[in-house]
């Protein structure tokens, strides 16, 4: 199993949501600690995608330190913005 971390910045986009919704992307990223996945943003973009209904979730994969960090949470129309906003 991975271990977690979250980018500066992070709790600006997480602390954004409801109740529910936070408590689906806690499971999604329990999920992707056990089994990362790796879709990558397009463009191949050194991020990874997953999909929470009509939110996104991007994050690294750390393979060296068995770490995934997360950047961004927040709606599919947003995190082409987000992209482009800070990288």
């Amino acid at each position: 199993m991975y271990r977690h971390g979250v980018a500066k910045g992070w709790n600006d986009f997480f602390d954004k949501l409801d109740d529910n919704l936070k408590l689906r992307v806690i499971s999604k990223i329990n999920l992707i600690l056990e089994f990362p996945h790796k879709r990558h943003l397009k463009g191949k973009a050194n991020y990874f995608v997953s999909e929470i209904g009509q939110y996104r979730l991007t994050y690294k994969i750390f393979e060296d330190n068995k770490e995934v960090r997360f950047y961004f949470i927040g709606k599919h129309k947003d995190y082409e913005s987000w992209y482009k906003k800070y990288h």
